[in-house]
């Protein structure tokens, strides 16, 4: 709680914090991520085609358990500590069984569980950051967390390729530092996270009564939210044009994956720097994240999640252009970084500008689900439209897609401005 007198700070300690448990939890997801690929295809011999279709399903189950989370996040009023706690312990007990995974029913249970705990902490994570933070300073926040956050997907990565030249066993031993360092991340949220967050800033306090007046009758506490108000804040028309923004943006942005592979091969990139390519892109979202967050609390969330995804699709005309070589794949991940940097936390800072205090938690999930579900369905159009047509004409058509999808988004967003249109109840 902030002492008086004192002006609150831009990025409070609940949001270091919260960047802190990202930054650990990430180490932990991303050790597991660089080497997967190669364990399931080598080592558990899964067709490529097979592990695409896996991880898709995976992610899907993550965004639809996040409408849960958010939800029993809302109940209670305080809960958001908890299902977080719920969703990030659940995903570091699957790290240890990763080890017992020699088969594809089991390294799919495994994964599936690992994505349903990333799904419950997402939405209730994102609420504590908005319920701590004055609503000036959400963007800034947002991206100090997202910064944080993008640090562990850095360091993740390298971990594991450390850990494989350094043992014998190299996989089993990547999954139980991942283990190690998962249930550190836990006990930073417990230790650090505090359970209660203080009132909305901005949110009006009562007055002090003299002892001489006697006190009016408190109020009945509001109700817990029943699941139907949360799929009721729909009918609000800002979360509801930014819910439908960001799902159709969200059709025509291409997995990373998908763009990296393309990126290697348009680019003549020798095979062994193809690892590379992700750190790229999260070196810029690192460097960039938070004056972004800071740029939109300044003009608009709004307007800078759109200028991402022109920044997005700006990089895919330059994977589609004649221009080859280390340079023009640099200049893409230059743009492919930004494009996260605009749109990641800015998103977030934006929901939660349209949403009620008491609801959060559900109306992050809301537009999270909604953006992560429209993302798995162009990832499973575009990898068919890549077996059908090759990966450039399937860029191209994405690419005047997302040309299309951006037009219509900022004709719907060109009503009202987040940033002075604020929801305090």
């Amino acid at each position: 709680m902030e002492r008086p007198g004192r002006r609150p700070a831009a990025v409070p300690a609940t949001v270091l914090a919260l960047g802190a448990v990202s930054l650990i939890t990430d180490v932990s997801s991303e050790m597991v991520t660089a080497v997967l690929p190669l364990y399931v295809v080598a080592g558990l011999g899964l067709s490529p085609l097979g592990f695409g279709l896996l991880d898709g399903i995976n992610n899907g189950v993550g965004a639809l358990v996040r409408l849960a989370g958010g939800h029993l996040a809302d109940r209670g009023g305080h809960r958001h500590k908890l299902v977080a706690g719920l969703g990030y312990g659940l995903s570091a007990l699957c790290k240890p069984f990763l080890l017992l995974a020699h088969t594809l029913p089991v390294l799919s249970a495994v994964l599936a569980a690992d994505r349903t705990g990333k799904g419950l902490r997402t939405a209730p994570r994102d609420a504590m950051i908005s319920l701590a933070t004055e609503p000036a300073h959400r963007g800034r926040a947002f991206g100090v967390h997202r910064a944080m956050d993008t640090t562990g997907a850095l360091l993740g990565p390298l971990a594991a390729f450390a850990v494989l030249r350094a043992t014998v066993d190299g996989y089993d031993a990547v999954f139980a530092v991942s283990a190690c360092v998962a249930t550190l991340g836990v006990l930073v949220l417990v230790l650090f996270v505090p359970r209660h967050l203080d009132a909305p800033m901005g949110a009006v306090r009562p007055s002090r009564t003299p002892d001489a007046v006697r006190p009016p009758r408190p109020p009945e506490p509001p109700r817990p939210p029943a699941l139907r108000d949360a799929v009721g804040l729909l009918r609000r028309p800002e979360l509801r044009r930014l819910t439908a923004c960001a799902a159709l943006l969200g059709l025509t942005t291409v997995s990373d994956s998908f763009l990296y592979l393309l990126l290697q091969r348009e680019g003549d990139l020798p095979a062994h720097l193809f690892p590379l390519l992700p750190l790229g892109t999260a070196a810029f979202f690192l460097l960039l994240a938070v004056p972004l967050g800071a740029l939109a609390d300044r003009v608009s969330r709004r307007r800078l999640f759109l200028a991402g995804h022109g920044v997005l699709l700006l990089g895919y005309g330059l994977v589609l252009s004649p221009w080859h070589g280390v340079p023009a794949v640099v200049a893409v991940l230059v743009l492919h970084g930004t494009f996260y940097a605009a749109t990641d936390g800015v998103l977030a800072a934006a929901t939660a500008s349209v949403v009620p205090a008491r609801h959060q938690g559900a109306g992050q999930a809301l537009v999270g689900t909604g953006q992560a579900l429209a993302r798995f369905v162009c990832s499973l159009a575009f990898g068919a439209a890549w077996s059908l047509w090759g990966g450039r004409t399937a860029l191209a058509v994405t690419a005047a897609g997302l040309a299309v999808s951006s037009v219509v988004a900022a004709v719907v967003l060109r009503t009202g401005d987040e940033t002075t249109q604020e929801v305090r109840a």
